[in-house]
């Protein structure tokens, strides 16, 4: 790790996600906003000695344990990345959506055996059941979406399996979402799992560096900062939800008001061009399917905002979309990223 870069070179990874669909999987959410989010709290979890019962409460569902879950699906690899930081590897029966992002180098090799049950979509509700799960992990509640052929939570829960949804992506939390929801999902995993120690360190990892952006950013004067999404020749604001988060974490001044009315049923919004120009970021974030994605991003920012702030500074930068994604250990990456090109000088 050099003085510029706060990521494990392990962790850095940019293969092409299929970011269209998983766009498309977010906005049809039932989202409301809340302030009092999703119910899970860090101290949530039973974390007494194996044997006992473990209870959590998760999206507004009180889930109990009596025996260790042991055949284990993510839903996503953000999801399967955290089961394999915890140590859970071995009782993973199976992963999904694959294709959406890959996995860090440094755990790939872990997840090369485990089986694969989709590639960009949540898997068909047979695919799932197929391998019998008893515990089933997900970003959202998009991936129980009966409706969409995938298995329902009531299905699961019919078939002897539990749900747990990443805390940020519950429909009543993620407008609000924060960065620091992943520390729940981290703690409630690690009881419900018993792997209470590896819960421990890897919450502590999370902490120091976020801890480390923080006392390095401390005191400076903070840019502003717009948020988008392009597809095409479309445009879309990001005002809430963890994405919001992460740019407030990273110190930057969110030029969209995550309490304007625009943002009050999702986090993005389609807006003109003007809406930008209007507002003269200094920077402009942008998550990315991929490097032809990110360059096709890049012209149309430059060739549109030829006078804006942030392109005529070049700060221009661009994430992994999958490291915007509810409860995952890359919504630590993209603060550190976004604070190093913000604050060059700090790091």
């Amino acid at each position: 790790m050099t003085g510029n870069d706060l990521r494990p070179a392990s962790r850095r990874r940019f293969r092409p996600l299929k970011l269209s669909t998983a766009w498309a999987a977010l906005a049809v959410l039932p989202l409301a906003l809340t302030a009092c989010g999703s119910g899970v709290t860090a101290d949530s979890a039973d974390t007494e000695a194996s044997g006992q019962t473990v209870a959590v409460t998760n999206c507004g569902r009180e889930l109990t344990f009596d025996t260790t879950p042991s055949s284990l699906v993510g839903l996503m690899p953000s999801q399967t990345e955290l089961l394999l930081r915890l140590g859970a590897g071995d009782s993973i029966v199976g992963q999904a959506q694959t294709e959406v992002s890959a996995l860090p180098d440094d755990i790939a090799d872990e997840a090369a055996d485990i089986p694969v049950l989709s590639a960009d979509a949540p898997p068909a509700r047979e695919d799932l059941l197929a391998v019998a799960p008893d515990f089933v992990v997900a970003p959202t509640e998009y991936e129980f979406t009966a409706e969409q052929g995938f298995a329902g939570i009531d299905q699961l829960n019919e078939n002897g399996a539990q749900a747990y949804v990443a805390t940020g992506g519950c429909a009543d939390r993620r407008n609000t979402a924060e960065v620091a929801d992943v520390l729940t999902d981290i703690a409630d995993l690690g009881a419900i799992l018993d792997l209470p120690d590896a819960a421990e360190e890897l919450t502590q990892d999370v902490e120091n560096r976020l801890a480390a952006v923080e006392d390095a950013i401390s005191g400076s004067a903070q840019p502003t900062v717009a948020q988008v999404y392009v597809e095409g020749n479309t445009l879309s604001a990001i005002g809430a939800g963890i994405e919001a988060d992460i740019i407030r974490t990273a110190g930057g001044d969110n030029v969209f008001d995550p309490d304007a009315p625009e943002f009050a049923d999702f986090f993005a919004a389609q807006i003109n061009p003007e809406e930008i120009i209007s507002r003269e970021p200094d920077a402009i974030v942008f998550g990315v399917s991929g490097p032809e994605h990110e360059e096709e991003t890049r012209e149309y920012l430059r060739s549109t905002f030829p006078d804006v702030p942030a392109v005529e500074g070049d700060l221009l930068i661009a994430l992994p979309a999958s490291d915007l994604y509810p409860g995952a250990l890359g919504n630590i990456d993209a603060v550190e990223a976004i604070a190093q090109e913000l604050y060059p000088d700090a790091f």
